[in-house]
């Protein structure tokens, strides 16, 4: 009998884990999960309410506890992480075991762009921080969790991964 396949999308806030993995699902045909959508409903909570009220480390301790929850739902799926995932409580040990993983990697220029697009004030990290203290924090985020990011069985690097490439890169790491 065949294990299911279990996809685990990682990467830095604003690589696009949520956005390609609800894509790379429907393509394939399968179930998308969105971590902090699952500890927001799980919790009864936004993330950055976990934050302001409980702090940081009990926020971690939580998205370990959904995160290998999520890993041992039956069938296939593909699983979309908070950034910071990976880089706590052996998650990205847990996650190489539990999954095929795979890192967005993507410019830090990129990443400012598509958080700027996008709603910086529902990311608790960037709260209240002009641009120059995001790209800081970008910069600094990058530099401590890049080596957990690379521990992913596979990396896309570029500003413009497609669908189509995530697929192709898949199939090519289970020929190999």
């Amino acid at each position: 009998m065949r294990t299911p396949l279990k996809i685990v999308l990682v990467g830095m806030p604003g690589s696009g884990k949520s956005t390609f993995g609800k894509k790379l699902a429907q393509q394939l045909k399968f179930v998308f999960v969105d971590l902090d959508q699952v500890i927001e409903k799980e919790t009864g909570k936004s993330i950055g309410k976990i934050f302001e009220e409980e702090g940081e480390g009990k926020f971690r301790d939580l998205e370990s506890f959904y995160l290998e929850k999520s890993l041992g739902r039956i069938g296939g799926f593909i699983l979309a992480t908070g950034g910071g995932t990976p880089c706590f409580n052996d998650n990205m040990d847990l996650i190489n075991r539990e999954s095929v993983s795979i890192f967005l990697d993507v410019s830090l220029s990129e990443l400012y762009l598509r958080l700027h697009k996008g709603q910086l004030g529902k990311r608790p990290l960037f709260a209240g921080l002009d641009e120059g203290e995001i790209i800081l924090k970008l910069k600094n985020l990058q530099s401590e969790r890049e080596s957990y990011y690379r521990q992913a069985k596979i990396m896309l690097s570029g500003d413009d991964i497609s669908t189509e490439h995530l697929i192709s890169e898949i199939m090519t790491y289970f020929r190999n």
